[in-house]
């Protein structure tokens, strides 16, 4: 998948996969479910811009107005600084690829 967003380029097939996720693992009934999704979490090698690809039904961040009261499923990317980027792999990641990805802004307590 690729986008072009505010003038900058993405690309999942040259970006570095963080991980991946889905709604179904979180308690979401069926892919038929309006909040249904699956993203995966990139980063760029060249910027090290972060970025979620995926799809989700019309109760999602991946949803598209059809009509003026209307939303579909759909697809996307989505860039994210680097914390929103940390705060999702923490919702949704093991903590190993947590660990290997952002593991110089982990804090031990």
């Amino acid at each position: 998948m690729k986008s072009i967003i505010n003038g900058k380029r993405y690309d999942t097939d040259k970006a570095i996969l963080i991980g991946e996720a889905n709604a179904l693992d979180f308690g979401c009934s069926s892919t038929r479910d309006f909040n249904h999704w699956e993203a995966s979490l990139y980063m760029t090698p060249r910027s090290g811009a972060f970025f979620l690809a995926g799809c989700g039904g019309p109760m999602t961040r991946f949803s598209r107005k059809v009509d003026q009261n209307s939303w579909s499923g759909g697809s996307g990317i989505h860039p994210m600084d680097k914390a929103e980027a940390l705060e999702w792999a923490e919702q949704y990641l093991p903590t190993e690829d947590i660990e290997k990805h952002f593991g110089s802004v982990i804090e031990d307590v």
